[in-house]
Parts: C-alpha cells; structure tokens; sequence
C-alpha cells in the first residue's frame, strides 16, 4: 500500500514538473524559432520573450464564445489539446532521466496521443460554428489522414528492426532508448533509418500545423481557419498546446534516432551526468526544431491542400515504403553474412 501511495505521488508531481518544463522550454523555442527565422528573412525579429509575453496577454483578455456556438465543446477542446499534448511528455524519456509513464507499447499509444490536439482543434472548430473554422477542420482531418501512414510505417520499422535484435519490448521508449537503432543495423539499415529520419522531420511540421503545411490556419485564406473564433485563455491554451507539442515531437525524434548521453563519453557521474546528459538533450531538441520547423517554413511556402496529400500520400509514403524495405533487406543481409 504504501508502494503504491509513494508511486502515485512521485506520478502526480512528476507530471506537474514535466508540464511546468515542456511549458517553459516549449515558449522558449517558439522564440528562438521566431528569431531565428525573422534573421534568415532579413528582419530584426520579436525578442525571444515574446511567446510568454503572448501568453500572459492572451489569459488577462476576455473570453469570448461565439453565440451560435456549442459553448461547452468549444471551451473544451483547448483544455483537452493543452492537457494531451502534456500527456505525450510524460511516456518519454528527458536525457538521463527516464520516462514519468512506461508500457511495452509506448509507441502505439504515443501514436494515438499524437492525435488527440489534432482532433480537439477540429472538435473547436465545428464547434465554434464559423464557416472558416468548418473549412480549417475539414482541412485538418485530410492533413491528420495524409501524415500519419508514413508517421506509422517510419515508427514500426524501427520497433521490428530492434525486435529482430532481440532487444525486449521495442515498443517501449525505455528499450529504444537503451539500444540505440543505429548500433543494430548495417550499411542498408543506415541507408533506411537516414530516409525513415527524412520523412519524420517533414512529417513534423505536418503534426503541429507550420508552413509548408499550415492549411488548417492559413490566415490568407481562411482567416486563421481552426482557431478564427478562438480568445483569450481558450487561444492561450492552444497556444502552449502547441510549445508542448513541438517539444514532444522533437523529443521523439530524439528518442527514436539520437538517445546517446554525453555522461558516458565525459566519464561524469552523480548530478554531472544529469546535469550534462539534460543539457545535451536541450540541445539535441533544438536542433531537430531548427531542421523540421525553422529551416522548412522559411525556405518553403505554403502548399495547397491537394499538394499536402500527394505529398505525404505519394511521396512521403513511398519514401518510408523504401526505407522499410531496406531495413528488412539489411536484416536478411546480416544473418546471412553478406555485409
């Protein structure tokens, strides 16, 4: 009893630090990323505080709901988006430190949390009962469609290539962590995991709505689309939905293609390998941020609908296709002893 007293309470305050940080470092990219790419433009930029200045902003302005819309669903869609994406944090792994939740299946459920900001946005926006909200959602359930074949046929080739290594549970982040793909695979494996890393770096600005992929949104055209109707707290709350959603995918790839730690190669143990390992795991995120956000929304505009689908349908999916094939082809070639 009091094992399960002490578990329940390391799980609760566990959770309400993992929200306080994915909230804080969440902000904290967003103005890097806006900063980085105002530079890139020519232009001076907001001051990287400008995400929590925003924020702070949008929860002292008036609530307002729409008098046509269905009131208890469009106020909670936000909670339920901010509340999710917290959710996806709280099964991965933070440098040293190991995930606060952990299945056998951490992979098939993250794959499933990774859909519910996703769905609360388009819930808000039918809810909201504005014609450009309607259009952003329906935009936003053909964008959810389109990415997540490839998102799927990337993540479970890495869970059957490590499966094939005999390593325990490769659904569980713990084991991937633990047995970093890369040290099982030969010359055709790498080939693969360099093009499964490909198609999750672009499949990443598809999961939190960034240009090229933004249609949902697409101010030009439906005037912010999802979230037209959206103020104050409601509209903060997406608002660090999405900070803790970019910080969940980038952690993901992180955990997936680069879960090294700097402890073991500096010799540190103690609080220095905490300390180093979660430093670099800052870092490690933003760079995964800087390549999948900043770099493609500023070099590439925005798409049109039917190009996001043949994108992630066609080109996407036959890219993850070929590096699956080359995965298991890299098995057959090790057990047979061809490399």
């Amino acid at each position: 009893m009091i094992e399960i007293i002490d578990q329940a309470f390391k799980a609760v305050f566990g959770a309400i630090g993992i929200a306080i940080f994915t909230i804080i470092f969440g902000l904290l990219y967003k103005g890097i990323d806006r900063k980085l790419a105002a530079h890139m433009q020519a232009r001076v930029g907001p001051p990287i505080r400008q995400p929590f200045w925003d924020v702070i902003k949008l929860f002292s302005k008036e609530n307002i709901v729409p008098e046509q819309a269905v009131g208890w669903l469009f106020n909670l869609a936000p909670v339920i988006a901010l509340a999710s994406s917290i959710t996806i944090m709280l099964y991965l792994p933070i440098g040293s430190f190991g995930p606060i939740l952990s299945t056998e299946g951490d992979l098939i459920l993250i794959l499933y949390l990774l859909m519910i900001p996703s769905l609360a946005m388009v819930l808000g926006g039918f809810a909201s009962s504005s014609p450009y909200a309607t259009v952003g959602a329906q935009r936003e359930m053909v964008l959810m469609i389109s990415y997540e074949f490839p998102l799927a046929i990337a993540i479970i080739s890495i869970a059957w290539r490590l499966n094939e290594a005999n390593v325990q549970n490769p659904f569980s982040l713990s084991s991937i962590a633990s047995y970093p793909i890369w040290n099982n695979v030969g010359i055709l494996g790498i080939l693969g995991l360099l093009l499964l890393l490909v198609i999750l770096v672009i499949v990443t600005p598809g999961e939190l709505s960034k240009i090229p992929f933004d249609v949902p949104e697409a101010e030009t055209e439906i005037a912010g689309g999802l979230l037209v109707e959206y103020s104050g707290r409601n509209l903060g709350m997406f608002y660090l939905a999405d900070a803790v959603k970019t910080v969940a995918m980038a952690t993901i790839i992180v955990t997936l293609f680069f879960p090294y730690n700097l402890s073991p190669i500096l010799n540190l143990s103690s609080y220095a390998a905490y300390i180093a390992d979660f430093l670099f795991y800052l870092l490690k995120v933003f760079l995964v941020i800087l390549f999948s956000v900043t770099l493609i929304r500023v070099g590439v505009a925005r798409l049109k609908i039917d190009q996001v689908v043949s994108t992630y349908w066609i080109t996407l999916t036959l890219i993850s296709l070929i590096g699956l094939v080359l995965v298991m082809f890299d098995k057959v070639a090790i057990s047979r002893g061809w490399i």
